[in-house]
C-alpha cells in the first residue's frame, strides 16, 4: 500500500483541476478523484479485467458512488475516463508511487483527457450554409442615395423571403449606396448580405423607429423609465439569422441620440444597432458597425451566437455606447475583432436587480479571443454591472487593450444578488491604460425603489493569469462588499509597468486572493499563500485554451 494522502493534499489537487478545466462536467469528474483516492488508500483494487477486489466497507461505499456518478454522466467520454483514472490510481498506489508523484501525473492525466475531449465555444462547428435563394433590396423599390427612407423596402422584401423559411431560407442582398432606413425586424433562416461600399444609415427622425416595451430582466429602459426604442435590425425568437457581407458598413448615426442623453432630454431609452431577443444560432460577421445610438450588437436571451472578423466603432466622446454585449445569454464566441468604444469595448450582463433576480437567466459559456479592444470612459473587457441572473464560464484570451480607462473590469453593487464566477482572464497585453484591473462592487445605480439592498451579490474564483500592461497608472483596484467579499482571487504572471509610485499601486478592500509572479507586488489581501489547499493560484504556466473549455 502507499504513502497517506492527507486531505489537505486531495483539496489541493482538486482545486489544481478546477483551475485547469473549467467545465460543468468538472464537478463529476472530481467525485471520480475522490472516488479513486478513496479506493486506493483503502487497499482496494481495479482492473477493467476484473473491477473491483477488496472486501472493506470503504468498497462497498466506492461501488455505490460511482454507479450514481455514472447515473449523472452529461458525456460518455467521462464514463470511459471515470475507470481509467481509478485503475491508474490503484496501479500506482500499488506501486509505491509518493504522494506528490501521484498528484502530478493524476492532474496529467485528467488536463490531457480534456484536451482532447473537449473545446472551447469558438472552436465548434459554425457552418454557414449557402442560400438557396437571394434577392436585392432594389427589387423591391430601395433607393440608396443616402436620402430616400427605404424602412418599407427593406421589410417587403423579408416579409417575400419568409416564404423560403422551410426551402433553405434565403439570402437579402444590399449592394453598394447609402440605404436610410427605419427600424428592420428580421426572420428566421435568413442571410443579411452587405457588399462591399454598401452602407445601410440609421435614421435620425426620431419618428422612424418603433417603440417597445422594456426587457423583462430590466423593468425598464437603461436611461429613463419605461419604454425604449426598437433596435435599427432586430429580431425576436428567431433562429438561424446571419449578417454578414464583404466589409459592409451599418451607421447608427447616434450623434442625435447622444446630444438627447447629454441634455437629458430623452422620453425613451435609446435604441441599439443591432438586437436579438430570445434567438438562437445567430452569426456577425465581417461588417463595419458605427456610431450606435447606445450599444452596437445586443444579444439578450439568446443561444449560439457567433460574432468574429467585425470592426466596432464609436467616438471617444459618445456616451455610454459600449460595442459586444451578451446579455443573458449562452454558448457565445467573439473573436478577431477590433472595437473601439464611448464606454464598454466588450460587456458581459444578465439583468438589472430584483428584475434580474426574477428572470433567472445567467451569461455562461462565453469564449472571446484575438480582439483589439479600446473604451475612452470605460472598460476594454467588462463584467456587470447589471449581473443579477449571474454570469459564469467564461474564458477571455489574447487580449490587446489600448488608450482606456479600464483594462478588465469586475463590477457589481449591493441589491444587484446573482454572481460573477467561473472567469479565467489570460495572454492580456495592455498599453496607455489608467487602472489595469478593477474589481469592484461600488457601483450605485438601480432601476427604482423596489430593489432589496440586501440581495447581495458573490464574485469568486476568478482568474487573470499572464498580462503584461505598459504605461499603466495603476495596476489594480479591488474593491468587495463588507457583507459579501469576493473571494478566490488568482493573479498568475502579471506585470505592470506603472507610472505611479509601485507601492501605491494596488488598492484592495473585502477581498481575498492569491498570486504568484506579479509586478508591482500586490496587496496583502491577493498574497496569500500558493501551497494552502484554498489557494487562488498553482501553476506559472498558461494551461491550454482547449483545457479551459466552455
Amino acid at each position: 500500500m502507499g504513502p497517506k494522502v492527507s486531505l489537505s493534499s486531495l483539496k489541493d489537487v482538486e482545486y489544481h483541476l478546477k483551475l485547469a478545466a473549467k467545465h460543468d462536467v468538472v464537478v463529476d469528474l472530481l467525485d471520480s478523484l475522490r472516488l479513486a483516492m478513496s479506493i486506493a488508500i483503502a487497499g482496494i483494487n481495479y482492473t477493467p479485467e476484473k473491477g473491483f477486489q477488496g472486501k472493506s466497507q470503504r468498497f462497498a461505499e466506492g461501488v455505490a458512488l460511482n454507479e450514481g456518478l455514472k447515473k449523472r454522466r452529461r458525456h460518455e467520454e467521462a464514463n470511459v475516463f471515470e475507470f481509467d483514472l481509478i485503475y491508474t490510481v490503484s496501479k500506482l498506489w500499488t506501486c509505491g508511487c509518493s504522494e506528490s508523484v501521484c498528484i502530478v501525473v493524476l492532474f496529467l492525466l485528467l488536463v490531457s483527457s480534456y484536451a482532447v475531449a473537449y473545446d472551447g465555444v469558438c472552436k465548434s462547428n459554425w457552418p454557414l450554409t449557402p442560400r438557396p435563394h437571394s434577392v436585392s433590396v432594389t427589387e423591391f423599390g430601395a433607393v440608396g442615395d443616402g436620402k430616400t427612407l427605404n424602412t418599407v423596402a427593406f421589410q417587403n422584401a423579408i416579409f417575400y423571403l419568409k416564404s423560403f423559411v422551410d426551402k433553405g431560407g434565403a439570402q437579402l442582398y444590399v449592394p453598394a449606396g447609402r440605404w436610410l432606413t427605419g427600424c428592420i425586424t428580421l426572420t428566421s433562416h435568413l442571410t443579411l448580405f452587405l457588399e462591399k461600399d454598401a452602407v445601410i444609415l440609421g435614421s435620425q427622425d426620431y419618428s422612424h423607429w418603433d417603440i417597445v416595451d422594456p426587457l423583462p430582466s430590466y423593468g425598464r429602459g437603461i436611461e429613463v423609465p419605461g419604454r425604449r426604442y426598437r433596435s435599427l435590425i432586430s429580431g425576436q425568437n428567431l433562429t438561424d439569422v446571419v449578417i454578414t457581407g464583404n466589409n459592409g458598413t451599418i451607421n447608427g448615426q447616434g450623434s442625435v441620440w447622444w446630444e438627447q442623453l447629454n441634455a437629458h432630454s430623452l422620453n425613451y431609452s435609446r435604441p441599439h444597432l443591432v438586437e436579438f431577443v430570445g434567438s438562437d444560432n445567430i452569426v456577425v460577421s465581417n461588417l463595419t458597425f458605427l456610431n450606435a445610438p447606445a450599444w452596437n450588437i445586443h444579444p439578450v436571451y439568446c443561444s449560439k451566437l457567433l460574432v468574429q472578423n467585425i470592426t466596432v466603432q464609436s467616438p471617444p466622446t459618445s456616451p455610454y455606447t459600449s460595442g459586444i454585449v451578451p446579455d443573458s445569454s449562452d454558448h457565445v464566441c467573439i473573436e478577431n475583432s477590433n472595437i473601439s468604444m464611448g464606454y464598454d469595448a466588450v460587456v458581459l450582463k444578465s439583468g438589472w436587480d430584483e428584475y434580474g433576480i426574477a428572470y433567472g437567466k445567467p451569461t455562461s459559456h462565453v469564449h472571446i479571443r484575438r480582439v483589439r479592444l479600446q473604451s475612452s470612459s470605460g472598460s476594454g473587457l467588462a463584467f456587470g454591472s447589471e449581473m443579477s441572473g449571474g454570469i459564469s464560464s467564461v474564458l477571455a484570451e489574447n487580449l490587446h487593450v489600448h488608450d482606456s480607462l479600464i483594462g478588465v473590469e469586475l463590477k457589481t453593487a449591493r441589491g444587484r444578488g446573482g454572481y460573477i464566477q467561473d472567469i479565467f482572464v489570460s495572454n492580456v497585453h495592455m498599453e496607455n491604460v489608467q487602472q489595469g484591473i478593477k474589481v469592484t462592487g461600488q457601483c450605485t445605480s438601480h432601476p427604482d425603489d423596489g430593489y432589496d439592498p440586501h440581495a447581495l451579490p458573490v464574485v469568486s474564483d476568478i482568474t487573470f493569469m499572464d498580462v503584461v500592461g505598459v504605461n499603466i497608472t495603476t495596476a489594480g483596484i479591488f474593491s468587495g462588499i463588507d457583507e459579501s467579499p469576493f473571494t478566490s482571487l488568482c493573479l498568475s504572471n502579471l506585470s505592470f509597468n506603472v507610472t505611479a509610485d509601485p507601492s501605491t499601486s494596488w488598492l484592495c478592500a473585502n477581498v481575498l486572493g492569491s498570486s504568484v509572479n506579479v509586478s508591482p507586488e500586490p496587496c496583502p489581501e491577493l498574497q496569500n499563500s500558493s501551497s494552502s489547499p484554498s489557494s487562488d493560484c498553482f501553476i506559472s504556466s498558461h494551461p491550454n485554451s482547449q483545457v479551459a473549455v466552455l
